[in-house]
């Protein structure tokens, strides 16, 4: 039998953008899939054991990312664009395979069109021009210069503006290879494609009139492959105290420098801690109820957990909801915020501003979520919804539509 040659591409802007489709490609069947994946360079823990071929390309650095969503400008500029199309070429032409898949890429919008190659994109669900979403103004220059109260109604008076602003850039490179504008919605942007994949379930998103190249894949949830610590083991075996065990994780995306801050004002706290820096902070000093590794496996320190602590981001969330657990999400960029207004109106979870973290705050939050009964039965209700989801099975079905 022909094996179907299955390229993911993953923008490696930050650890999610990998993380995801690596857990799909692991989930084709070989003996099916001939997989390629690309990405940018530094990522090659997450690849130990992986059997398939590996690509490079370029991808801007997690900084300037970071810094780009933190002052609420465009990541992308016309020429990083452009850049990103002629590297998609030169890959294609290499592997010439026959679907590509790509993780927040977004040039493949142009790529794969000008090789005829048909396309799914991975995005999510709160992204979709065909969700609902209630906007709230993020950490940006605007909050620390006004009150939220007066700066979220401008917020959403010129987020329109800030989308079109956004949408520039892919719109210029797409004309000037003879394509057509998307328009000057952002979202539009983010989920253009032959086939659109939401990692995200209904139940959180609800759909709008979403046109059926459009779908919902499920969550993707992923930890890299790693050595646990040593203290692992007594911790989630419960033998170290009979307290509430906490994980927490502010990611790569902003917030971690919050780390000490949030780890001291757990320590009062009757509770036990476990916390990941993400390699991105070094801690000082550890409060006694904390034990603290560079990097954890989320999805089974989420499973032991009574509550998760994060920046909000839907790759922890997802880890925590999977495990019935709820979520206390710490959001800086609108990402985050977008992820979290769906698990907070759900009832699963309590959302914190970054830009106006209180240690107080925090410990009321945690406090109230691990009394609350019906937030824990909302986890637990979501975390079925997810496993009536399985994305491995969404995925297929959608390349076999596309690949025959």
């Amino acid at each position: 039998m022909h094996r179907k040659k299955i390229l993911f591409v993953a923008e490696a802007v930050t650890l999610a953008h990998v993380g995801r489709p690596l857990t799909l490609a692991q989930g084709l069947d070989e003996a099916r899939h001939e997989v390629h994946f690309a990405c940018t360079d530094g990522y090659d823990f997450c690849f130990q054991g992986m059997r398939f071929q590996r690509w490079r390309i370029n991808s801007i650095p997690s900084q300037q990312f970071l810094q780009a969503l933190a002052q609420g400008k465009p990541v992308y500029d016309e020429a990083t664009l452009q850049a990103y199309v002629e590297d998609d070429l030169r890959l294609f032409d290499a592997v010439r395979p026959d679907l590509v898949i790509g993780d927040f890429r977004l040039s493949l919008s142009v790529s794969a069109r000008l090789r005829g190659i048909p396309y799914i994109t991975v995005s999510n669900a709160y992204w979709s021009p065909h969700v609902r979403q209630h906007y709230t103004v993020p950490s940006l220059p605007l909050t620390r210069m006004l009150p939220i109260w007066l700066a979220d109604p401008l917020f959403r008076l010129i987020r329109p503006l800030a989308f079109a602003s956004h949408a520039i850039p892919l719109n210029r490179v797409r004309r000037h290879h003879g394509l057509s504008s998307l328009g000057s919605d952002l979202r539009r942007i983010y989920t253009d494609a032959d086939q659109t994949l939401y990692a995200d379930i209904p139940q959180l998103f609800p759909p709008q009139a979403m046109p059926a190249h459009h779908g919902y894949l499920g969550a993707v949830v992923w930890a890299p492959p790693m050595a646990l610590p040593q203290w692992w083991q007594q911790l989630v075996e419960g033998k170290e105290s009979d307290r509430p065990l906490l994980y927490v994780t502010l990611g790569s995306s902003g917030q971690s420098q919050l780390l000490p801050r949030v780890l001291q004002a757990l320590s009062s706290l009757p509770v036990t801690v476990m916390a990941a820096t993400a390699g991105t902070i070094a801690l000082a000093s550890v409060p006694p109820n904390a034990h603290v590794a560079p990097f954890l496996p989320g999805d089974a320190a989420a499973r032991h957990a009574s509550l998760v602590i994060c920046n909000g981001g839907s790759p922890t969330s997802q880890q925590a909801l999977t495990a019935g657990v709820p979520v206390i999400g710490i959001a800086g960029n609108l990402d985050q915020y977008l992820n979290m207004h769906g698990i907070v109106a759900a009832g699963a979870g309590l959302l914190l501003r970054a830009d106006r973290y209180r240690d107080d705050a925090l410990r009321q939050a945690v406090t109230r979520l691990l009394d609350d009964r019906q937030a824990q039965q909302a986890a637990r209700q979501l975390a079925a919804a997810f496993h009536a989801c399985p994305a491995a099975p969404r995925l297929l079905e959608r390349i076999q539509m596309l690949t025959g």
